[in-house]
C-alpha cells in the first residue's frame, strides 16, 4: 500500500514539475519580438509581394511550356524567333516600353546659390540607388541615355562617374525607371521618397525631382556588345 502511495506521488511530482516548467517557459521567453505592428505588417507585405511575383513568374514558365507543347510541331521557327525576342527584352538588349517615372537629377538651388563647387555624382551613390530601384521591383533602368542590364558596371574613370565605361553628363540628366505596372511605379515613388535617397543625393550638392508616373515609357536598349565567359556558338557539323 505505501509503495502504490510513493508511486502515486512521485508520478503527481513529475506532472506537476513538467507544468510548472511549460508554464515558465511561457511566460517568459528566450527570445522576445520586440517589433511593433506596423514592422510586422511591412514585413508581410514585402512576402506577399515577393510571393505574387514568384508566381507570376510560374505562371509565366507554364504558358510558355504550353505553348511549346502546342505550336513546336506546327511552327517552331516563329516560336523560337518569339522566345529569343522576350529574351532580348527581359536582358535589356532590345528597347522597353512600359510604366514607369523619369527621374532627374539637378544641382542643388542651395549649391548654386552659395558657389559651392558640384563635383560629379560618386558611384558609390548611384550603385546603391541602383540597388534600392531593384529592391523596389524596378523591371528597367536607363541613366543618362545608358541602358543598364547584368553586367553593366558603374565606376569612376578619371575622375569622373561612368555607365557601361561612358561618362555620365553633368547635372541636369535623366533616370527612367520602368516598372511592370503603374500600381508597382506608385508604390516605388512613395518607396523612394520615404528611403532617404534624397537626402543622399542633397549631401552631395545634387536635388532629386521625380516626375509623375506614366502608363508608358520608352527606355532604350543596350547598345554594347555583352561579353559571354562561358558560352560558346554553336556550328552546323559539331
Amino acid at each position: 500500500m505505501k509503495k502504490g502511495i510513493s508511486r502515486f506521488t512521485l508520478i503527481l511530482f513529475i506532472i506537476g514539475f513538467m507544468l510548472a516548467v511549460q508554464y515558465n517557459s511561457i511566460q517568459s521567453p528566450e527570445e522576445r519580438d520586440t517589433r511593433d505592428i506596423w514592422e510586422i505588417r511591412k514585413e508581410l507585405t514585402t512576402e506577399a509581394t515577393y510571393h505574387s511575383e514568384l508566381l507570376t513568374r510560374i505562371r509565366e514558365a507554364q504558358q510558355l511550356a504550353a505553348q511549346y507543347e502546342t505550336e513546336s510541331a506546327e511552327r517552331p521557327e516563329r516560336l523560337v524567333e518569339q522566345t529569343i525576342g522576350q529574351m532580348r527584352e527581359e536582358i535589356g538588349l532590345d528597347p522597353y516600353t512600359g510604366p514607369g517615372v523619369v527621374l532627374t537629377v539637378n544641382p542643388s538651388a542651395e549649391a548654386i546659390a552659395f558657389g559651392f563647387t558640384i563635383n560629379p555624382l560618386s558611384p558609390e551613390l548611384l550603385v546603391r540607388f541602383v540597388n534600392e530601384m531593384n529592391r523596389f521591383q524596378a523591371k528597367a533602368i536607363e541613366i543618362d541615355g545608358k541602358r543598364l542590364i547584368y553586367s553593366s558596371a558603374i565606376r569612376d574613370i578619371n575622375g569622373r562617374t561612368t555607365v557601361n565605361t561612358l561618362p555620365i553628363a553633368s547635372a541636369p540628366f535623366e533616370i527612367k525607371i520602368a516598372t511592370d505596372s503603374l500600381e508597382t511605379t506608385e508604390r516605388m515613388i512613395a518607396q523612394i521618397r520615404a528611403s532617404g535617397l534624397a537626402d543622399d543625393f542633397y549631401i552631395e550638392n545634387y536635388e532629386l525631382a521625380i516626375a509623375e508616373p506614366v502608363s508608358e515609357l520608352t527606355l532604350v536598349g543596350y547598345d554594347q556588345p555583352v561579353a559571354v565567359t562561358h558560352l560558346t556558338e554553336w556550328k552546323e557539323g559539331n
